[in-house]
């Protein structure tokens, strides 16, 4: 998994939780990297399962919300970090269309070793898309944030809903119908 998330996650648990809480999560986990990150390393997804867990154990929120919350924050910072993918889209369902086809082949050249996950358009209009995101790694509610956080993002809302397709989470269906 790439350090950019790591990063970005304690940068959240910061924001969130207090850098003390950042501290705690780091020691009560064996981190063959010690939580040291950098934006650009790779280390192992189980890593991040650790610190999930352990902040999930700190500050006592279900994995899920805790997942969420990361996408929500997520998307402000990769925003920030590259504005230049974002703004090439004036809707959030544009956006939400072209993962596959533009950010991801984006976010490949920046990070050629990236392990993402797919999104597979089954039915698209003007304001709803339906897709089938699938990862073996099963972050669907961090997905589900960072979907969220597109549409605050253009200043819109959506009913975003989502039907767990695998038990273990590694696909699962969103859709998406834009507020009037």
């Amino acid at each position: 998994m790439k350090g950019i998330v790591f990063t970005e996650f304690l940068e959240m648990v910061e924001s969130e939780f207090g850098l003390e809480t950042v501290d705690a999560i780091i020691e009560a986990s064996d981190l063959p990297s010690d939580g040291i990150y950098t934006s650009v390393g790779t280390y192992e997804f189980n890593e991040m399962v650790t610190l999930l867990t352990n902040l999930n154990k700190i500050v006592d929120k279900p994995i899920e919300d805790l997942l969420y919350a990361f996408g929500l924050y997520l998307f402000s910072s990769l925003g920030k970090a590259h504005p230049e993918v974002i703004q090439s889209y004036n809707s959030p369902i544009g956006l939400l269309y072209s993962i596959e086809d533009h950010i991801h082949v984006h976010v490949q050249k920046l990070y050629p070793d990236a392990e993402l996950p797919t999104f597979k358009i089954l039915e698209k209009t003007d304001t709803s898309i339906s897709m089938v995101y699938s990862s073996s790694r099963g972050l669907y509610r961090l997905a589900h944030g960072l979907i969220e956080k597109c549409f605050e993002h253009f200043n819109a809302s959506a009913q975003v809903s989502f039907e767990v397709l695998k038990e273990d989470g590694t696909e699962v269906r969103f859709d998406v119908v834009q507020s009037a």
